[in-house]
């Protein structure tokens, strides 16, 4: 029996080792020491002596985010492309609630308007960039434009899906109440789609930042797409690179605050 129980313990001991080595395994700081690692091989000048893909490795890229944000050349540039985000991101929502909610509430609109969305829906937001400069010229009117049109249609689709969800009961008992069509939507239908606002303003986030840089590239004077191009024509290599980092850190800070306040949604 006893030699029973010892089995058992060290078969749970093993179990434990086994299994805080899987924690060790998910843990997000090792996929980052991995892809620093990975990052760090690729630009060894080692393995490229004297080239010019020394100038895109960790120490140096890593180095210029501490230079450029300690001058301060960093923040004009990532000042000018949040309010391009945030003026982007609250122009879809304007136009993309108030659709969705009218979709989800209409069926005859959302069937005749379907196929015409989704055709719309299908061409990159990029694709309208002769477009875009040809109807508002150069400056930021082209770049509030396209990030317009890449972000309307999470928000737009995930708000007719959140009034497809909403409980009809709710809907039958506002009605025997008497209540207006704007007050079953201001305090029943917008209350109970907020949790799908939420994920569809995250998914507009991701792809207003994925068309930001090429979007800054349409003539403006400010902005890390802008700051991009500016690092490539004057072959400051470890500067691109800084900016290229700082564009993720940024886009990752993003989706993380608007998906802990979807957590925080959710659980409240």
């Amino acid at each position: 029996m006893a030699v029973g129980i010892w089995q058992k313990a060290g078969r749970s001991g093993v179990a434990r080792q086994f299994r805080g080595a899987l924690g060790i395994v998910g843990s997000p700081l090792l996929g980052l020491l991995l892809g620093l690692l990975l990052w760090w091989v690729l630009t060894s000048p080692l393995l490229h002596p004297g080239a010019i893909v020394g100038d895109f490795s960790p120490e140096k890229s890593l180095t210029t985010v501490l230079k450029l944000l300690g001058d301060g050349t960093l923040e004009p540039h990532i000042g000018a492309s949040l309010r391009r985000v945030v003026i982007g991101l609250a122009t879809a929502a304007l136009i993309g609630i108030p659709v969705g909610i009218a979709l989800g509430l209409w069926r005859p609109l959302e069937q005749g308007t379907s196929v015409l969305f989704q055709f719309v829906r299908m061409v990159s937001p990029l694709s309208w960039m002769p477009l875009a400069v040809m109807a508002f010229g150069i400056g930021d009117a082209p770049v509030y434009f396209l990030l317009t049109v890449a972000a309307v249609w999470p928000v737009l689709l995930n708000a007719a899906a959140g009034v497809h969800s909403v409980d009809r009961r709710w809907l039958l008992l506002a009605r025997s109440l008497c209540a207006t069509r704007w007050e079953v939507i201001g305090r029943v239908i917008l209350p109970a789609i907020g949790p799908h606002l939420l994920v569809g303003l995250r998914l507009a986030v991701g792809v207003i930042w994925i068309v930001l840089v090429p979007a800054e590239m349409l003539g403006v004077s400010s902005g890390l797409g802008y700051f991009i191009l500016d690092t490539r024509d004057r072959l400051a290599y470890s500067e691109l690179m800084a900016a290229i980092l700082t564009i993720g850190a940024i886009g990752y800070g993003l989706d993380a605050g608007l998906r802990s306040l979807n957590r925080l949604t959710h659980y409240s």
